[in-house]
């Protein structure tokens, strides 16, 4: 909080939301939440930073997975799926939008995604499509309710924010299983 307020809040909200897509455990919320509340006149700003500086992380997550193919390959191999990497490469294209979608507007680290759509070698212009509006709905869904509600949502979001992702993507996974196997 006491960061929030000050002068280089931005550039620090911005390398902790390109960091946390690619590699640093700590969400970007942790500083969104608290800026939005601090200056709420600047929550659209704050979470258009937080959405462009998680995207271009996003980036990056995808050249770690990309270029660790021989590790993700050995990873595979050693866990007797040799011939694993073909299978993710053809389940990642059939699910790849739906699980960033998934990923993206949920609290399970977004790094685990953008690694994995670079091991998948996914689509970089879908990547970056579904990456851009996943990161942006969240945060500037989390910018809204901050900014609207305040303290008050602010502590529902910290106590109750894995429990409401888990039941968004339980929500989601339901209902993709229910369209693949309800006969039309």
């Amino acid at each position: 909080m006491k960061l929030a307020g000050t002068q280089h809040a931005e550039k620090v909200l911005a390398v902790v939301s390109f960091a946390e897509a690619s590699f640093f455990p700590i969400p970007p919320d942790a500083m969104l939440i608290p800026m939005v509340l601090a200056k709420p006149e600047r929550a659209w700003r704050t979470a258009a930073i937080c959405s462009i500086a998680s995207v271009l992380g996003g980036f990056l997550g995808y050249a770690i997975g990309y270029y660790a193919q021989p590790l993700g390959q050995w990873l595979l191999a050693l866990f007797g799926h040799a011939d694993g990497l073909a299978e993710f490469h053809t389940w990642f294209a059939k699910w790849g939008v739906g699980l960033i979608f998934m990923k993206g507007l949920t609290p399970i680290p977004y790094k685990l995604v953008t690694i994995a759509a670079g091991l998948a070698q996914f689509s970089l212009l879908w990547f970056f499509i579904a990456s851009t509006l996943t990161r942006s709905i969240r945060f500037f869904a989390v910018a809204a309710l901050v900014k609207k509600f305040g303290p008050e949502i602010t502590e529902l979001l910290e106590k109750r924010f894995y429990l409401v992702g888990t039941i968004a993507v339980a929500v989601l996974v339901l209902g993709i299983l229910a369209i693949k196997f309800i006969p039309h």
